[in-house]
């Protein structure tokens, strides 16, 4: 099928969430995809929908991207079908409510490898073949736990945080080679993560929970719009201005609250 437009987007954690919202609006703007993901029937599923409704293409690629070989491998799959990528949405991550001690070392050490080396080496490797071009973007979706450290979510906003100073750095340093990078911070979202990080819905969150199309939507204009990084939602981006004017011990007693209470 022939798209709309001769550009390619590849979408990480595809399968559900975020991803799978990025994916029908990228579809909707004409662009094909490389969806990414470990679960293989749902990717399919996926693709076979987006097909269906846009006149695109759609490349689905099974990846466990906690494993850099296969982030390397993947690249050369594609470079070998003269996919070159110039969007790039690097979603994949994976978070867990605990308290740090209750927490399996295993577990803990998985989060940080996702979420930080992974997502590191999929952005150093796809951004190469950007700078060669001198044109591309790069969307990194980070939390609003990015802005403090938060009880129970320890690992979690502490890998957050890191998406988001990469983030920031990279968006001034990869400007010069026509690279866009920005930094997506969502607040509380509708997309399975609570059921899979085994998170408490406090009555606090449900109040504060967004839909996945407003805050993917609002990625996607930021990146278009070079924007450093979006915090999408009135109520979280009241959320980080208290961050910013409140002393520290008040607003990470204020957060604890809300997020474990």
């Amino acid at each position: 099928m022939v798209s709309k437009n001769n550009s390619w987007v590849l979408i990480t954690g595809a399968s559900s969430g975020f991803g799978e919202e990025f994916a029908h609006q990228y579809a909707g703007q004409g662009h094909s995809l490389v969806l990414v993901a470990r679960r293989m029937d749902r990717l399919q599923t996926l693709a076979e929908a987006l097909r269906k409704q846009y006149p695109i293409d759609v490349v689905v690629e099974q990846v466990d991207l906690s494993e850099v070989a296969a982030v390397i491998q993947l690249h050369e799959r594609l470079r070998e079908r003269d996919i070159v990528i110039d969007i790039l949405i690097n979603n994949a991550g994976h978070g867990l409510q605990s308290p740090f001690l209750d927490a399996k070392l295993d577990a803990v050490l998985a989060m940080v490898q996702l979420d930080v080396a992974s997502l590191t080496a999929v952005t150093h490797i796809f951004a190469q073949d950007m700078r060669k071009q001198g044109r591309g973007k790069i969307l990194l979706v980070a939390s609003l736990l990015a802005y403090q450290g938060v009880q129970n979510f320890a690992v979690y906003s502490a890998a957050k945080a890191y998406v988001l100073r990469l983030g920031e750095a990279l968006h001034r340093e990869l400007k010069r080679e026509g690279i866009t990078v920005t930094t997506l911070c969502p607040g509380m979202s509708d997309t399975g993560f609570a059921a899979a990080a085994q998170q408490k819905i406090t009555p606090a969150l449900k109040l504060l929970m967004m839909q996945p199309a407003p805050v993917v939507a609002a990625g996607i204009r930021a990146l278009q719009a070079g924007r450093i990084s979006v915090v999408p939602g009135w109520a979280n981006k009241a959320s980080v201005i208290l961050m910013w004017a409140s002393p520290r011990w008040l607003h990470q007693a204020i957060f604890s609250h809300i997020m474990n209470a």
